[in-house]
């Protein structure tokens, strides 16, 4: 169960924030807005009490607070982000995660690591390697979860930005997956729920507490969730989706 979550206000930058996808358009800042305190009250509903960060103007896709932490419920990591221009948003992070966890670690250089590509499931995790997290920062990290009695392997990744763009663990042993991972035989022990290529989007989805938050548009996703006798939120992420983020990316939660 969680009980926190830490949030970060979009940026007037974010605008000129990372994307692959341009042919989305540029977010509307005002929309993104009321889109993050949507999402904040959905977590709020989940039972989380919120910490809110400030924006960062110098860092355009710092909202994604993800990426630069893990927080698990011994120790929290500060990550080592592989794209240059998010490098330094790990600046205060730890001093803010001390305030939540006995213990707060780090990934070093050479090893880049981040929060997008780590998908926790009970005291195992799985860690995709992909443009923005390397060897060097998985291996670092599996030897710190070792330390605390966790385990740790990694994913070659398909051509998709993060882990969790293609896969979220809902507990009770059910995965989304992604077309692209749908081959993959780790994961062939799950209760798998095929996402639509038409809905990919919805591969990325929270699992908070009783409730499921899912980006709403996706009815395939959403009515396979609720089959498995779980609730949902839906939420409206267009303007996040501009940047290639998803639901999870925008906190931290433990």
């Amino acid at each position: 169960m969680f009980s926190k979550a830490i949030v970060r206000i979009p940026s007037r930058s974010m605008t000129k924030g990372i994307t692959e996808h341009p042919e989305l358009g540029v977010p509307d800042y005002g929309l993104a807005l009321k889109q993050h305190e949507a999402y904040i009250r959905a977590l709020e509903r989940c039972g989380l009490s919120i910490t809110v960060l400030p924006a960062l103007e110098e860092f355009p896709d710092s909202c994604f607070v993800e990426d630069v932490a893990v927080c698990t419920p011994d120790f929290a990591l500060v990550t080592n982000p592989g794209a240059s221009t998010r490098k330094h948003e790990t600046q205060g992070i730890a001093d803010i995660l001390s305030a939540f966890v006995p213990v707060v670690e780090r990934i070093q250089e050479p090893g880049t690591l981040e929060g997008g590509d780590v998908m926790m499931v009970g005291r195992h995790f799985y860690i995709g390697l992909s443009r923005r997290t390397n060897q060097a920062g998985a291996n670092a990290f599996i030897d710190i979860l070792k330390r605390y009695g966790r385990t740790g392997e990694t994913v070659t990744m398909p051509p998709t930005l993060h882990l969790k763009t293609g896969l979220s663990y809902l507990e009770g042993n059910v995965l989304l997956v992604d077309q692209g991972f749908a081959a993959y035989k780790q994961f062939a022990a799950f209760d798998r729920i095929a996402v639509p290529a038409t809905e990919s989007y919805a591969a990325n989805c929270v699992r908070v507490n009783e409730y499921v938050l899912v980006p709403s548009g996706n009815p395939a996703v959403l009515a396979s969730i609720k089959a498995r006798g779980l609730a949902t939120i839906e939420l409206d992420m267009s303007e996040y989706r501009k940047l290639d983020g998803g639901l999870s990316c925008l906190s931290l939660r433990f």
